[in-house]
């Protein structure tokens, strides 16, 4: 959750696809939609059945919300870790794993790829069993996970890991917006989206804290035969947000939103009545709801002569139906078959072609943002070690050219001795608490781009600031080419991840604009698949190309953010310059 990639994206599929969810289709009917409002704005009616909105409303704003914000922390924590932990231990892992350029390249890349081979897996266990379980046992696999990592003592066993960290943290990381938005009101969603977009920011700017820590530590300790490095300590302690997690989500109740959609209003009604008693310090026999309204004879096919039954065999059969529905077979491939439907109108005419240039764009995207953002903290562990081997020469220039001619000979001389085990050619590890500075200029720079990237898409408008920040990515890659210094460096690679994480923001938040409701939030993840397609290939292809020189590597980066800034420049949609 680029960070952005990682977070916003999610966040505002969630956001568009929850802001009106008693909203049946794009073609109800005036009198409809005007009798749903009234009812959610109006004070529940104890002799009439209550929509979600009205219920959720009722139960109110208070303790319950709080306790689970702040449950969201560690959440959020879990799902930023384990996309970008890779990242920071290359440079002290080395030598303990053998690492060569291709393999660090690898190794920030394979959690995009267990992510996008479980996408559908998840998505269809989400709708179907639940978002609280998904949760509780999605967070327990990745600790798993996790700890399997960190116990690993060569990189074949840390990439199985890794790609089975991003296999399960798939299922919570796309969940859990859903959930934290599915327990808030109306008034409360676009807030509690914005609290969490925070959430995810600071995350990320813990982790290069937690680095300067842990990573330049000397340590090498034996655990049953087990060598344990500090990188390997440091893997363990990302665990604990993802432990956390899955001790206190079992404390919180079933997303009512998904059990009203599943006809189990009796659960419904026990778990709003849960949030009214912790928000209003009443019993839950005061919540002023008896009866919700049944969101599955909404979705109900016409009665026929077969099924017209008295009241009482109708709700028998009803239950009956809800008993058979988890348990057949048969339901998996009914699902199936809806969501090939679902997916059928963006594959042909009118979308077909608006939707291709969607995944086009956020490829693009997202290969430049994720493939540098993931880099960085090699990269500047490589200026932090040159800078310190140049302190004695009167040259102290450190372009950008120099730092990596010195970081890819450097790997292959590093992998060379660690093969050789030779005592005259030994592999060492230059980290220090000074190498990870500037990720946290960085990481700051991410938060920023939080703070500012709703209230400018706003402003300006989709297309405009998607524009303007894929030009300015562009041009601050293929500047790095020109930097003489590591001040200039930093300041370069600051702006690409913030004009790139508004970028990302704008890519989903603009497909969001062009597609009805129904294609919502199939295109956003469909999008989000491709996109990360494109971060898997480009961590891949980056450490190739710096292999042939300083200029491939930020030509690359550069060329795919100018496509995407031309991609962008032609949607079609109009600016809206109106603050909503």
């Amino acid at each position: 959750m680029s960070q952005l990639e990682e977070n916003l994206p999610k966040q505002l599929e969630v956001t568009l696809a929850i802001a009106e969810p008693n909203k049946q289709d794009d073609s109800s009917t005036a009198a409809g939609e005007q009798n749903s409002n009234s009812n959610s704005n109006s004070n529940p009616n104890p002799n009439q059945p209550a929509d979600f909105e009205t219920a959720i409303d009722t139960a109110g704003f208070g303790l319950f919300n709080i306790l689970l914000l702040l449950v969201a922390i560690p959440a959020a924590m879990g799902t930023v870790y384990e996309t970008s932990t890779m990242s920071y231990i290359l440079p002290s892992a080395e030598c303990d794993l053998h690492l060569s350029l291709l393999d660090k390249g690898v190794l920030n890349a394979i959690t995009y790829a267990g992510m996008i081979s479980s996408a559908v897996f998840w998505g269809y266990l989400a709708d179907t069993k639940g978002r609280r379980k998904l949760l509780i046992y999605g967070y327990l696999a990745d600790t798993i996970c996790v700890l399997g990592g960190a116990l690993s003592q060569n990189v074949v066993q840390l990439m199985v890991f890794k790609y089975l960290g991003g296999f399960t943290m798939s299922g919570p990381f796309a969940v859990l917006m859903t959930y934290l938005t599915e327990l808030h009101g109306r008034k409360y969603r676009q807030r509690v989206i914005m609290s969490v977009g925070i959430m995810f920011s600071m995350a990320t700017l813990s982790l290069p804290g937690l680095a300067m820590g842990i990573l330049p530590q000397p340590w090498d300790i034996d655990i049953w035969g087990l060598s344990v490095h500090s990188w390997q300590i440091f893997v363990a302690i990302t665990a604990l947000p993802s432990i956390l997690s899955f001790v206190l989500f079992p404390f919180f109740p079933e997303s009512p939103k998904f059990l009203m959609s599943r006809g189990r209003n009796a659960e419904a009604l026990e778990a709003f009545r849960f949030i009214y008693a912790l928000n209003t310090r009443q019993p839950r026999s005061a919540f002023p709801i008896k009866e919700l309204a049944s969101e599955v004879a909404a979705k109900s096919t016409p009665p026929t002569d077969s099924n017209l039954k008295l009241p009482e065999q109708q709700q028998q059969q009803q239950q009956q139906k809800e008993s058979d529905v988890e348990q057949a077979a048969g339901k998996a491939k009914s699902s199936l078959r809806s969501g090939l439907v679902q997916l059928r109108p963006l594959f042909v005419k009118p979308y077909l072609g608006l939707s291709l240039w969607v995944y086009l764009l956020n490829f693009c995207v997202l290969l430049g943002q994720n493939t540098m953002r993931l880099w960085l903290p090699q990269l500047f562990a490589s200026i932090n070690e040159y800078q310190k081997m140049m302190t004695q020469t009167a040259d102290s220039e450190t372009s950008i050219c120099n730092i990596i001619e010195y970081s890819v000979n450097r790997t292959q001389r590093q992998v060379a001795a660690s093969l050789l085990d030779d005592p005259d050619h030994e592999c060492t590890v230059n980290v220090s608490p000074s190498s990870y500075t500037n990720n946290l200029i960085v990481a700051a720079a991410g938060l920023v781009a939080y703070m500012l990237a709703g209230f400018l898409v706003n402003l300006v408008g989709f297309k405009r600031i998607m524009s303007m920040a894929l030009f300015i990515a562009g041009s601050c890659a293929i500047g790095m080419y020109w930097s003489s210094s590591a001040a200039t460096t930093v300041a370069l690679a600051s702006i690409f991840v913030t004009m790139g994480s508004i970028s990302a923001t704008s890519v989903i938040s603009a497909s969001l604009s062009m597609f009805p409701t129904a294609l919502r939030t199939m295109i956003v993840s469909l999008s989000m698949m491709v996109g990360r397609m494109g971060s898997l290939l480009g961590n891949i292809f980056f450490p190739a190309l710096m292999s042939l020189g300083c200029v491939p590597p930020f030509l690359m980066i550069s060329f795919f953010m100018y496509f995407a800034c031309l991609l962008a420049s032609f949607l079609p949609m109009k600016n809206k310059a109106v603050l909503k």
